[in-house]
């Protein structure tokens, strides 16, 4: 197979079929040996991580099938570790999407003197930023992206209206075994003109909390798939 891209958690190769398959890793970013998603750099490797991450996805990838939301997803072979997805373009040099259904994170480190941490946004609030590590991931508006040549104005609204919908798919999900979802990151490819959702739905992409307490992404893995 010919490899397309090598990723910090995930290898691309082009399969014969036209299609495209993702190979996932133990390596995962952090920093001083520490776990953490919103890193930019692999700063550790758990062993099984990408076997878990996997099994994670293809579960929502399996949920959204259902709820007749269509994704880049085919079929998945959890034990090599490896899914087949439909080939996308991605929008500009990658974008990430985030849905924030209650006030954290960078959310309060930039509006904190209008909203208080853990507050919850009604109908979750939706907003993007461009994949760029150098820059700090900066935020886009739909008009920008449609100024810049990125995405039209139309794509935007699909990909809103994705969004709201999976991040519902996945909340109700995780509320039915005791966990609250605050926040879900994804990214989106059009592929044939139609906007889908490609990469992974997994601990790493999200902020859960149990109890009042967050969840750490290992132990949020394992609520997924040991259910």
């Amino acid at each position: 197979m010919e490899k397309l891209y090598t990723g910090k958690t995930k290898d691309v190769y082009k399969l014969e079929n036209g299609n495209v398959m993702l190979k996932f890793k133990d390596d995962c970013t952090g920093k001083d040996g520490v776990f953490d998603p919103g890193e930019n750099t692999v700063g550790l490797t758990i062993e099984g991580i990408g076997k878990a991450n996997l099994k994670s996805s293809v579960y929502y990838f399996e949920l959204l099938k259902k709820a007749g939301i269509k994704t880049h997803y085919v079929s998945a072979d959890v034990e090599n570790a490896t899914m087949e997805v439909l080939p996308a373009t991605v929008f500009g040099h990658g974008l990430e999407v985030i849905c924030r259904l209650v006030a954290t994170g960078s959310f309060i480190r930039r509006y904190g003197e209008y909203i208080e941490n853990g507050t919850p946004l009604k109908g979750g609030y939706v907003e993007c930023t461009f994949k760029n590590d150098e820059k700090g991931d900066p935020l886009v508006t739909a008009e920008g992206l449609d100024a810049l040549g990125v995405m039209t104005m139309d794509m935007f609204n699909s990909m809103k209206e994705q969004t709201l919908k999976i991040t519902k798919v996945v909340a109700d999900d995780l509320k039915s075994i005791g966990l609250d979802l605050w926040d879900i990151k994804f990214e989106f490819g059009y592929n044939n003109g139609e906007v889908i959702l490609i990469d992974e739905i997994a601990s790493g992409n999200m902020r859960v909390y149990k109890d009042g307490k967050i969840v750490d992404p290992v132990d949020l893995t394992k609520y997924i798939n040991e259910r």
